[in-house]
């Protein structure tokens, strides 16, 4: 893993976001996904996504608006962050028009930034098990259900524009999404391929 500070890039706008799902899905990955705590900043590129659409019966917001997934309902360009199975809690960033109920899942980071305080974070594991996970990233980053609803071009968590994909297109990847029982055959999953941070299931 590369060390050194290299957050660079100013915030995605608003416009980034009021589009179909699966394309920011798509476009977010090379961004950088950074948390400025009091502990430190901490930051990644983001390299593997999933979309959710309202029409898709594995996303939240499938039956409507409820207090729990509000924030997935607008306006776009904000963060929806929730605990599953009262264990951890997983990252999204809200898109399309407000009402809609469309957010993409951020899977997975490549750490660039505060990789001591990172590591404090996940404990004795692998470089690569840092942020190789929904979950995972989110501890790593110091994300909580306090998040919930934050602009994300305000902060304290920021999604930062770099210059036009800094990798070949060959490696965009795209597949089915993973630790769903429902809408598995959607083919809504981002990663880029040969990520050795890309999560594995």
């Amino acid at each position: 893993m590369r060390g050194g500070p290299r957050i660079v890039g100013r915030p995605l706008p608003r416009s980034f976001f009021l589009r179909p799902t699966a394309i920011v899905a798509r476009d977010l990955l090379g961004r950088v996904l950074v948390h400025e705590s009091s502990e430190g900043a901490a930051a990644g590129v983001v390299v593997e996504t999933e979309a959710y659409l309202r029409a898709d019966p594995a996303s939240h917001s499938f039956r409507g608006p409820t207090s729990r997934n509000a924030s997935m309902f607008g306006p776009p360009g904000r963060a929806y962050v929730y605990l599953v199975y009262g264990v951890h809690h997983c990252f999204n960033v809200v898109t399309a028009p407000a009402g809609i109920g469309g957010a993409v899942l951020v899977r997975a980071l490549e750490p660039i930034e505060g990789l001591d305080l990172i590591r404090l974070r996940r404990g004795d594991v692998r470089d690569r098990d840092l942020c190789n996970g929904p979950g995972k990233l989110v501890q790593a980053l110091g994300i909580g259900r306090e998040h919930d609803g934050v602009d994300l071009s305000r902060g304290p968590i920021l999604l930062l524009e770099r210059k036009p994909l800094q990798f070949a297109r060959a490696r965009l990847a795209r597949g089915v999404r993973v630790g769903i029982t429902s809408g598995t055959d959607l083919p809504l999953r981002f990663y880029l391929r040969e990520s050795l941070f890309v999560s594995r299931g």
